[in-house]
């Protein structure tokens, strides 16, 4: 008894660890800066990075310096083609039973969130057909130069999966979900996505930001 007893102090001991280094590995990684001699212009297009608190995605202007998103979001893609109306689309990416399956954040369940950690290759990307945002602790906009966009727009569209990837209804009326590329794992979280996304463009945020604080905290 004492022997397992000792076994399982060690095993939940080492658990303890892993997540331990797991943070901190995280906040190190969100705190070391690239392009670090980035600066948003004085003019350009706008941009808003947002948060719920754990998942952070991207809200952009559904035309601008060239970019056309409507050919993908279309309205019929939505549960109500009116929302199509609204000028900017919220983009997120994630692992599909943990989108699909946790339309609120109550519904988290262990396994899914084990699932999804572990890695997947059946990723979604979530677009939103929003209004523009008022600025606010919760979505912080981000000023990029033309060029800066299209290569954000690049990295965004190469997480679709096809020109007009599979779709099908999101949580409510205004929001699809459409069939993304890429491997969700503990590394390469949503969070990590956003990260990536805009160090594509060129933008000052963290070398790896696997948390929403390591995204929002450089805006």
């Amino acid at each position: 008894m004492a022997s397992l007893s000792r076994v399982i102090a060690t095993v939940v001991g080492g658990i303890v660890l892993a997540v331990l280094g797991y943070v901190a590995a995280g906040l190190i990684g969100g705190a070391i800066p690239t392009s670090a001699n980035w600066h948003a212009p004085s003019q350009g297009i706008e941009i808003f990075v947002e948060t719920n608190g754990i998942h952070t995605g991207l809200i952009v202007p559904k035309v601008a310096a060239g970019v056309d998103w409507r050919g993908i979001a279309r309205p019929s893609d939505i549960a109500d083609p009116r929302y199509a109306a609204r000028t900017h689309l919220a983009i997120g990416w994630g692992e599909r039973a943990f989108y699909l399956g946790t339309p609120r954040w109550t519904d988290i369940r262990l396994s899914t969130t084990l699932h999804a950690a572990t890695g997947s290759d059946d990723t979604l990307v979530h677009v939103e057909h929003v209004e523009r945002p008022t600025p606010n602790i919760d979505q912080r906009v981000i000023i990029l130069r033309p060029q800066e966009y299209r290569r954000l727009a690049a990295f965004i569209r190469a997480s679709l999966d096809g020109t007009h990837p599979a779709h099908r209804h999101g949580y409510d009326r205004h929001d699809a979900f459409y069939a993304g590329r890429g491997r969700y794992d503990a590394v390469r979280t949503c969070n990590a996505w956003t990260g990536a996304a805009l160090r594509s463009a060129g933008v000052r945020v963290g070398w790896w930001t696997p948390f929403a604080v390591t995204v929002m905290g450089w805006f």
